[in-house]
């Protein structure tokens, strides 16, 4: 938890203060300091909007008469009414001019270190030949399309060529089991799928098309599959039914018209991960996308000329898409990677780094933890110098790590740009920005124009201790419902606070105006009566030199109501015995006082996560309590087995 004396880690340089994105819209808008900034963005969505659209050179085909529509009330908000955009338009078509068609947009690593590179020409040639064959098999406007695909150039292509002919994107994780690609295919009523016959990972073929292949026997909906060849190894071709890539473009022009859109046309489809429950569709549009997610890689990553962004994410996560549209609405440059951080050897993303001179890193802490328990050595091996921008999100910090990635890989010249957000907002409700002083794991304060407050359970704003993050007001890329079920997405996000978006996140604002994260409110242990966020608790547990990553949950506890269970992975130097499980406690009690000392310390050999890499609590809790594997959803969890094995932990 935040300490009272605040320690300033970064202060902007005077690069940042002069010359970022933020400081020239500052500039231009007549704004002194980061208050006045955020005040102004959120006094009149109609100035500020038409200030950033400007800056930003979002290209309409019509004007918008109306910014906001609130006429049936916050949940139904519209953006931008009576404009006609295509994200297209403002990601492709507007760089090809002269001067720009031949600046790269797109760097490609594979696992297997295979490169491509595509010119934002290029890119148009192969987008606009995917989108001429799709409608040739008779797609409308509206219809939506599946892309089941690793990271690969070609999974950007399908997602650019469906948003150019007003078809649905639908992006779906590549590391999903088959019964969950058949619940979002099927959910989305998906006509055609795009996929890959095979993916690699840690050097072994992953066999995408044979799962699609088993999804299909439980969906009906499919009527074409489209495979790129991502390896030259033989997989099943359904005769009536799959086409292979290069025969689906043959002969297909390079010239295609994208089509204009209504401002609240959907763009996609973006499915929640998780661990429980039915996947929950949000609905994102094409102006809502463009302006949120600009906004952020703008001014918030302060993306410029020559720079290279780099987000180790999936296609099936938000900041798949968030990456691919904010850097090309720019007209920069970004880096996508097949593979994983830490293979062949622990040194391969800052390899990546160093080769493709990347000026800004994105990452989650977890695989910061990850790559941290493999050594500093590493990362010495390799010139991380071209790093200008250190990025992060997905879950709370734990101060060590946190200060390993500003210190080691950032060497203390890189702000960390912690970033809070989600799927059904395709963009953030806090960050900061490069103009401003930084603590240890703050994530800022309100992204521009975003309404964010910290209520009590009475509904009142506090400063100083733990409550519920909350918007009051709406922004332009929130999910326009679930879809197929609006009522669902009312009790989630409309039913806790009247008139106001409930997150479900727990966060703090400090005494020096600092935003801190503390992990999901339905993750909230109840200790006595006392209320601990596992993230809390955890980053106590990791400050122990033995302990590489930990996970909390509370348990059922006969006098104190619930109790702490905790499940650390340790360094193989230390032995695994009651002396250090007391250790561990004593570490916690250091910290978090008496009354939070946990009761149980169990000794795992990894812990289950989605491939976004976040920790699963709430399968590790169903599973410790005595749930059956087979009633939980593994589909998003990367490693099954090791959510198992949690029942069996020593």
């Amino acid at each position: 938890m935040p300490k009272k004396n605040k320690e300033i880690i970064w202060k902007p340089n005077e690069d940042f203060l002069n010359n970022s994105n933020i400081a020239l819209l500052m500039k231009k808008n007549n704004l002194s300091n980061h208050s006045d900034l955020i005040e102004w963005s959120q006094k009149d969505p109609t100035i500020f909007s038409k200030a950033i659209l400007e800056d930003m050179e979002i290209q309409w085909y019509e004007e918008f008469e109306e910014v906001l529509d609130l006429s049936n009330g916050f949940p139904w908000a519209k953006w931008f009414v009576g404009g006609k955009i295509n994200i297209v338009y403002n990601c492709i078509d507007k760089h090809l001019t002269q001067e720009k068609k031949n600046n790269h947009a797109l760097i490609w690593e594979g696992d297997d270190g295979t490169k491509r590179t595509f010119t934002y020409e290029q890119l148009s040639f192969e987008v606009s030949k995917l989108a001429n064959a799709m409608k040739e098999f008779d797609l409308e406007i509206g219809d939506t399309v599946g892309i089941f695909m690793p990271m690969i150039p070609e999974t950007i292509f399908a997602m650019f060529a469906c948003f150019k002919i007003g078809v649905i994107a639908v992006p779906i994780f590549s590391g999903f089991g088959y019964e969950a690609v058949a619940e979002r295919l099927t959910h989305a009523k998906v006509k055609l799928v795009f996929t890959s016959n095979f993916g690699l990972r840690r050097g072994k073929e992953i066999a995408i098309k044979a799962l699609l292949d088993k999804a299909l026997k439980i969906n009906n909906s499919v009527k074409k599959v489209v495979v790129f060849e991502r390896t030259k190894s033989s997989y099943p071709i359904s005769k009536n039914r799959d086409v292979k890539w290069h025969e689906f473009t043959l002969n297909k022009s390079s010239e295609s018209e994208t089509i204009p859109l209504d401002s609240e046309a959907i763009s996609m489809i973006i499915y929640t991960s998780g661990t429980t429950g039915k996947p929950k569709g949000t609905i994102h549009t094409h102006a809502g996308c463009l302006t949120t997610i600009t906004k952020e890689v703008k001014y918030c990553m302060d993306l410029r000329d020559n720079d290279i962004l780099f987000w180790l994410t999936d296609i099936g996560w938000m900041m798949g898409p968030w990456e691919m549209i904010g850097t090309q609405v720019l007209g920069k440059t970004y880096l996508i990677y097949e593979g994983t951080p830490n293979w062949p050897n622990p040194d391969r993303l800052w390899q990546l780094i160093s080769e493709h001179k990347i000026t800004h890193l994105g990452i989650s802490p977890t695989a910061i933890r990850l790559l941290i328990n493999s050594g500093e050595k590493w990362t010495k091996k390799h010139d991380l110098s071209s790093l200008r921008v250190l990025a992060s999100t997905g879950e709370p910090w734990d101060p060590e790590s946190y200060m390993w990635y500003f210190e080691k890989i950032g060497n203390k010249r890189c702000p960390i740009m912690n970033i809070s957000g989600g799927t059904e907002i395709c963009g953030c409700l806090l960050q900061p920005y490069p103009i401003m002083e930084l603590s240890k794991c703050s994530l800022g304060g309100p992204a521009l124009g975003v309404h964010t407050n910290v209520y009590n359970e009475d509904g009142k704003p506090v400063r100083g201790e733990i409550g519920h993050l909350v918007c009051t007001k709406p922004m332009p890329s929130m999910t326009k419902s679930f879809l197929l079920d609006d009522e669902r997405y009312l009790e989630t996000y409309f039913s806790r606070f009247p008139n106001t978006w409930y997150h479900g996140d727990w966060a703090m604002v400090d005494e020096f105006d600092q935003w801190f994260l503390f992990g999901r409110s339905d993750d909230t242990i109840n200790v006595a009566g006392k209320r601990v966020g596992p993230a809390e608790v955890e980053s106590e547990l990791i400050r122990h030199p033995s302990v590489i990553e930990a996970a909390v949950i509370g348990t059922p506890h006969p006098i104190k109501g619930e109790g702490l269970t905790c499940f650390v992975v340790i360094k193989k130097e230390y032995e695994m015995n009651d002396h250090l499980r007391e250790e561990l406690k004593d570490e916690t009690t250091k910290y978090l006082g008496k009354s939070l000392r946990p009761e149980t310390i169990k000794f795992v050999e990894g812990l289950p996560k989605t491939r976004s890499s976040k920790i699963v609590r709430g399968a590790i809790k169903k599973i410790y309590l005595g749930t059956n594997m087979n009633e939980i959803d593994t589909s998003s969890i990367e490693d099954s087995s090791l959510l198992e094995a949690i029942s069996r932990a020593k």
